[in-house]
């Protein structure tokens, strides 16, 4: 019987989402699961194996019937080996997770960053769709990504292809980033960055409805931001300005060196909308040739949290159907 499905995984530092898909695509079911910390994740790939037994049972499938199963590790990841090199939230250190998790689950087994698999979904099912040449930035809590060249994810000799987020864009001056480094994307357009440069900017405009509601022990977040921003404040719209001019920068540079045909923006700052993309556009249009200007074009992301999971089986098809 040739195999007609695939297993999505995509594992986080709060849960683990699963999901069956057909070797087309089609999504038959997802579901989450806790992601099991204690002892470093020693019993996340168990738990995992016993849920897709559980739900597979559910669907009358027996895994002869799939390729295998795809996961994505928020990590540093070693895929020619299979190796979790590191993975900080979940306490995975030099973990053969491929060996470990096709033991589990009495199937093939691939692994990648979660990050690139989620510019693999988009790539695949999402925004993306039809463009063999695709960036993906997620501008979340930090600035991830991943770089999609011919079909294909960009790893680099060492895997760290893809570190979008840790593009140094303040040379001088920058604030320090997670990383090690100082001045990185990450610390000027990430939801973390942008309410920082909110916070400093606040202070010096006393007359910004951001300092009024900090007065009144308002936290800001980009969602109010964006829509102080909407309603008239400069100082906002400042802020905006300055996160989407680092932001298309790094694009357009980048941009520069693989020529792209789509730029897709997700994580949670790309629910702002056109009110992020006008001013992005408007700065990648400053720093990018002519013909890699004609060539791309900006979108908003379409698959959510699920593009892990799609990734992640479009990368168990791409790499264990032979």
């Amino acid at each position: 019987m040739e195999a007609q499905y695939v297993l999505g995984i995509d594992v986080g530092g709060t849960s683990v989402k699963i999901a069956v898909l057909s070797v087309e695509g089609n999504l038959l079911e997802k579901w989450n699961i806790p992601t099991d910390k204690a002892n470093n994740g020693a019993n996340v790939l168990k738990d995992i194996s016993s849920s897709v037994d559980e739900h597979l049972s559910k669907l009358k499938l027996n895994k002869n019937q799939f390729i295998g199963a795809g996961i994505g590790v928020p990590g540093f990841i070693n895929m020619e080996k299979g190796m979790v090199d590191f993975a900080v939230n979940i306490g995975w250190k030099d973990y053969p997770i491929v060996r470990i998790l096709s033991e589990c689950l009495d199937m093939p087994v691939a692994v990648d960053n979660d990050a690139n698999l989620a510019a693999a979904g988009e790539y695949w099912q999402g925004a993306g769709t039809g463009a063999d040449d695709v960036i993906l930035f997620t501008i979340g809590t930090g600035v991830g990504g991943g770089i999609i060249v011919k079909g294909d994810i960009l790893h680099g000799v060492g895997g760290m292809g893809g570190e979008i987020g840790h593009v140094t864009v303040v040379p001088e001056g920058g604030a320090p980033c997670n990383c090690g480094k100082t001045g990185c994307l990450e610390t000027v357009s990430s939801a973390t960055g942008i309410v920082r440069i909110a916070n400093m900017e606040a202070e010096k405009n006393k007359e910004s409805s951001l300092y009024k509601q900090k007065q009144e022990g308002i936290q800001l977040t980009t969602k109010n931001i964006f829509e102080a921003a909407a309603l008239g404040d400069q100082t906002a719209d400042t802020v905006i300005e300055k996160a989407m001019y680092y932001l298309g920068l790094a694009a357009a540079n980048i941009a520069n060196v693989l020529n792209p045909q789509r730029i897709v923006i997700g994580g949670g700052v790309s629910a702002a909308g056109e009110q992020l993309l006008f001013p992005l556009r408007n700065h990648y249009e400053k720093f990018a040739l002519d013909r890699v200007k004609l060539d791309s074009e900006f979108v908003l992301a379409e698959l959510g949290n699920d593009a892990g999971v799609m990734g992640a089986a479009w990368l168990a098809k791409k790499y264990l159907k032979d």
